[in-house]
């Protein structure tokens, strides 16, 4: 045995690195530079958020700003272009590296929260940004509160005196949301009284949502085995929440809210009669906002069963959650008086054709080739049917692994220690999928479409860099006034979007075929008791 050297010590001696290691210095240190660097991002995105509401003050989707013929060029060249584009782009660059740099991690909760809204301020008090769309909910608000149908009669046909505001292409098309927002957009034109009341009130009911979305959160990251912290961090520190769900007012905030609560109730309350059918009616409301909620049924009829997973059980607990949700159905389309017009509305939806829809790009692609070809193939219709068919597909996919994950942990040794904490879990992260193909695969996307799937995934999914990413690039998609920079990049846009396809189609095909290939390990026996 070899003896130790004794340490050597003096003025001229070298730190031993496990001294350093083990010295408490060393964690405290660690602390406090994160916490520095969380002050840090949290004072730069806030930066951000009074830049962005500084481009809209002076170049927002104001009412009296110029429609026709608008691009990112008479933008620039207009008054106070330089200083509008300039806010903008610094300012959401700002934002979005904020929210990045804290996405694994923030010190706590409550810091999210705090820091949430400190950055949802400035663009409460700013111009509607990033879209025109309030100005559609106002005049349909106003139509219906005035006897006339908005699921028949187009917002220029009505006579609302505040068309002019209203993006071109849905000035003659009927209202696509259910008669829930039909009655919110007419309960604000009557309390606020004018254009800029209406604006204000429908502002605060996308408010309302996006706390509701947060009182939500907690419960559902509990429930699912992710940190609160980080969940709470994603969906509402996220650029797209405070810039369109916010200051846009968009109505996807109140689908969200209303979506997250039934889910919640599901979750601490599975196979209770009343808190089954209070779920559905929750849910319903949210289709009756959104038609897009309905994605996410066929898992919360999953999440509804409570014990074994059989046919009969999810008969029953499943049948009570859809006896709430077409009661709320049923009373709002009564209630309203409008019955389901709304249904024919949704046709009108994918009238706008942009690039950032996977399937639209394919097919404005596909046109290209042709006309090079000399042929007119009309190849988008055809390629969004596909992308509908596709979708349908998935979903039915998604729903039968998340029941046959689920059916396995029948054995009743397993039952108690596993499948209460795998339920919510399998669920929600299958609806969080859905929302996810549906965005992807639908005929027309638009930037705050991603906060659907994000509200989910970030309450359940262990990795977020593929979801957080793509959201992260939405941000860039428009200008203050609602500009879509797609419209303006279409060839470009298109086939990088193609390109993107096919090798998200390659990479998806070699790790199926991968796993094929590979054996599967024995099936685990049942857990002691």
């Amino acid at each position: 045995m070899t003896e130790e050297a004794p340490p050597v010590t003096g003025p001229g001696a070298r730190p031993n690195p496990a001294d350093r290691a083990e010295s408490p210095d060393g964690p405290a240190r660690a602390e406090h530079a994160e916490q520095r660097r969380a002050r840090a991002a949290r004072y730069a995105g806030l930066a951000g958020a009074v830049l962005l509401a500084v481009a809209g003050y002076l170049g927002g989707a104001l009412p009296s700003a110029p429609l026709l013929r608008v691009t990112p060029v008479t933008i620039w060249q207009g008054r106070h272009g330089l200083l509008v584009l300039g806010a903008w782009l610094v300012g959401t660059g700002l934002l979005v590296g904020a929210w990045l740099a804290l996405r694994r991690g923030v010190p706590s909760t409550g810091w999210a929260y705090r820091t949430a809204g400190l950055w949802a301020l400035p663009l409460l008090v700013t111009a509607p940004l990033g879209s025109r769309d309030v100005y559609s909910y106002a005049c349909q608000g106003w139509a219906y509160a005035h006897g006339v149908d908005p699921y028949v009669t187009g917002v220029a046909e009505a006579g609302c005196p505040w068309v002019d505001a209203v993006s071109p292409i849905w000035r003659d098309t009927p209202a696509p949301y259910g008669p829930v927002f039909v009655l919110l957009a007419a309960l604000a034109v009557t309390l606020g009284g004018g254009l800029t009341g209406t604006i204000v009130l429908l502002r605060l009911f996308a408010l309302a949502g996006v706390l509701l979305a947060a009182l939500c959160l907690p419960g559902l990251a509990r429930a699912a085995g992710v940190p609160t912290r980080r969940a709470a961090w994603l969906l509402l520190a996220c650029p797209l929440v405070g810039v369109h769900l916010l200051a846009g007012a968009h109505n996807d905030a109140v689908m969200l809210g209303l979506l997250l609560l039934g889910l919640l109730v599901l979750v601490r309350l599975p196979g209770r009669a009343g808190a089954l059918l209070v779920a559905g009616a929750l849910l319903g409301l949210a289709v009756a906002v959104k038609a897009t909620a309905v994605v996410v049924l066929p898992y919360a009829a999953l999440a509804a069963v409570h014990g074994r997973y059989t046919v009969r059980a999810l008969a029953r607990d499943g049948g009570r959650l859809a006896g709430g949700v077409l009661a709320a159905l049923a009373g709002s389309s009564l209630l309203s008086g409008l019955g389901l017009g709304w249904v024919g509305g949704l046709s009108h939806s994918g009238d706008s054709e942009q690039w950032t829809s996977p399937p639209t790009a394919v097919g404005f692609v596909v046109d290209y080739a042709g006309a090079l070809a000399g042929r007119d193939p009309d190849a988008v219709p055809v390629a969004r049917a596909v992308g509908l068919l596709l979708l349908a597909g998935v979903l039915v996919v998604l729903w039968w692994r998340a029941w046959t994950a689920l059916r396995r942990l029948n054995d009743v040794r397993q039952r108690v220690a596993r499948l209460a904490g795998a339920r919510p879990r399998v669920t929600l992260y299958a609806a969080g999928l859905a929302l996810t193909a549906t965005v992807v695969l639908a005929p027309v996307f638009h930037p705050w479409y991603a906060t659907w799937p994000l509200a989910l995934l970030a309450v359940t999914a262990a990795r977020t860099t593929w979801f957080v990413l793509p959201s992260a690039v939405a941000c860039f998609l428009t200008l203050p006034d609602g500009t879509n920079l797609a419209r303006f990049t279409k060839a470009p846009g298109a086939l990088a979007m193609t390109a993107l396809v096919l090798t998200l189609l390659v990479v998806l095909t070699r790790t199926v075929a991968r796993r094929a290939r590979t054996p599967r390990a024995p099936t685990p026996g049942p857990l002691p008791g």
